[in-house]
């Protein structure tokens, strides 16, 4: 038996001195930042240690750690296990986050009222949104955001699938009974700001993707991870919401939306029919960006999608020093001839790189040469002489890097993680119109959606690559149309019995199985030529 100690918060006593410290917070309700799920590969659950006896230095820590901060005591909680008494300080606790509540809608009747109140909920990947709705008026009354904590067994869906196969039944449970924690808490800061007591609350509509339904509903995902990656379900579902552990009304039900398949799932399902797709002249493309990116093209035959596994890195994960969207990220980077002039949320001392600003600063390179077509930082004998950003290349543990302000940088890897997304999104983008033999100058609109796609300027989205120059002024916003399928769902009787007809109506395509896809695949991964 040893204490754990955490500066300004709990003691935990452990019993299980095998577990690393990561594994002892987890348990504990402590979450830290942990985009990998401990498996040592990102290097972002550093913790202090202030006093006691821990695990011998590993090699992965002295990968990720400079030789004076490991001398200040710091170690990556994930590599590290205590051996007796031990007083460690949480250097970057798990912030909460504002996530994107607003979007467009389309016109609907109310037809479903009820003297009661109603939760649209929006479970991402990444955030978790509820908004409260009077059932009376239909009006929306107040909305309260999360970060999703099943981060903490990792950032993608497929990594949380992983965890399941790890961990069998209790990784199951494990998933579902935070993102229900999660939900209650929302439910009881929603409730907190408009004084209302939880048990009027009879009626919840849940949008979430494929695996974050499984999850929810404690149901087995593992089959949708492994090929033909079949779910365990992909129609709507009605439960009682107190037998799931939310803490409402015995008698509020819960209805989960359908899906298309394993990988286009109900937010996207929710967004098709929020924008009227199906109805929309012309040819359309709908693109959900985020740790995967959802792609639906709509021509006047057909409705057909595909999943591209975009990764964290668009988002700020994955990325040396990447962070969310919170006070001190750098959001936006101009270069103008040799002078550089960074733009931070709230005006404050940058701390690090939010997706928008990583999609900025490769922009900005890309333009003033420091990044070739090809994604690698130039050398600096092959910068003119009289350009003083070759000032800003340098080397750091053997790794190249441009150095944006005095304590934030981007690294080659950095640079190569967004390659790779945007590769993923583009190369799905291209084989959707391959398929359906459209050409570019055939579309006529690009529907973008989602808590990242709202952040992110059309000039960044072509300015890397992500979609081609010549659909820049075709590009809309139109937000978080997942709650807002939602929110339809729970004012209109028919929307229910339409989402799952047009579901079945979503035809969806295997990329790895569309021919030429691994040349198309390649040649998305160059960056525009400046």
């Amino acid at each position: 038996m040893a204490v754990l100690k955490i500066l300004n918060d709990k003691d935990i006593n452990c019993e299980d001195l095998n577990k690393s410290i990561l594994e002892i917070l987890v348990e504990n309700k402590v979450y830290i930042n942990n985009p990998c799920n401990g498996n040592g590969t990102c290097g972002k659950c550093k913790i202090k240690v202030l006093n006691g006896k821990v695990s011998e230095l590993t090699d992965t820590e002295k990968k990720f750690l400079k030789e004076n901060q490991i001398v200040s005591g710091l170690r990556l909680a994930c590599m590290t296990k205590i051996l007796e008494d031990v007083h460690i300080e949480i250097l970057e606790k798990e912030k909460e986050v504002e996530a994107l509540s607003q979007s467009f809608i389309r016109d609907f009747i109310c037809d479903n009222f009820l003297n009661a109140y109603g939760l649209a909920i929006d479970i991402g990947t990444t955030t978790v949104v509820a908004e409260l709705v009077d059932l009376r008026n239909g009006k929306q009354l107040v909305n309260s955001s999360k970060v999703n904590p099943q981060k903490m067994y990792g950032l993608d869906v497929l990594t949380r699938i992983t965890y399941e196969n790890e961990k069998g039944d209790e990784g199951i449970l494990d998933l579902k009974n935070v993102l229900i924690d999660c939900i209650n808490d929302l439910i009881n800061d929603i409730c907190i700001k408009v004084s209302l007591d939880k048990t009027k609350i009879l009626k919840i509509v849940i949008s979430a993707n494929c695996t974050m339904m499984h999850t929810f509903l404690g149901i087995d995902a593992r089959s949708i991870g492994v090929y033909p990656y079949k779910p365990n379900f992909i129609s709507s579902k009605i439960v009682n919401a107190k037998e799931l552990g939310i803490d409402v009304s015995n008698d509020c039900i819960c209805i989960c939306l359908p899906h298309v398949s394993a990988f286009i799932g109900a937010d996207i399902v929710s967004g098709i029919y929020t924008c009227d797709l199906k109805n929309i002249k012309g040819n359309v493309l709908f693109i959900d960006i985020g740790t995967n990116a959802e792609i639906v093209l709509k021509t006047e035959e057909q409705l057909i999608s595909c999943s591209c596994a975009a990764g964290p890195a668009l988002e700020g994960m994955n990325i040396s020093m990447g962070m969310r969207a919170e006070i001190g990220a750098i959001e936006d980077v101009k270069i103008n001839g040799n002078n550089l002039v960074v733009k931070t949320i709230g005006d404050k001392k940058p701390l690090g790189l939010c997706g928008s600003g990583i999609l900025a600063i490769i922009r900005e390179l890309l333009k003033s040469g420091i990044i070739k077509k090809n994604g690698a930082l130039v050398k600096n004998d092959e910068i003119v002489e009289n350009n003083v950003l070759k000032e800003r290349i340098a080397i750091d543990n053997k790794k190249k890097k441009f150095i944006i302000c005095e304590n934030v940088s981007i690294t080659q890897s950095d640079i190569r993680q967004v390659q790779l997304a945007k590769a993923a999104i583009l190369s799905g983008f291209t084989a959707l119109l391959n398929e359906c033999k459209v050409e570019m100058s055939s579309l006529d609109k690009i529907l973008i959606a989602g808590q990242f796609g709202a952040h992110l300027p059309a000039e960044s989205v072509v300015g890397i690559g992500i979609l081609p120059s010549e659909v820049k002024n075709k590009i809309e916003y139109v937000g978080n149309v997942s709650k807002t399928g939602a929110y339809i769902s729970l004012m209109n009787k028919k929307a229910i019995y339409e989402l799952e007809e047009l579901s079945k109506t979503v035809e969806y395509l295997e990329l790895a199985d569309t021919k030429d896809y691994e040349k198309i695949f390649v040649k998305s991964m160059e960056f525009p030529n400046y």
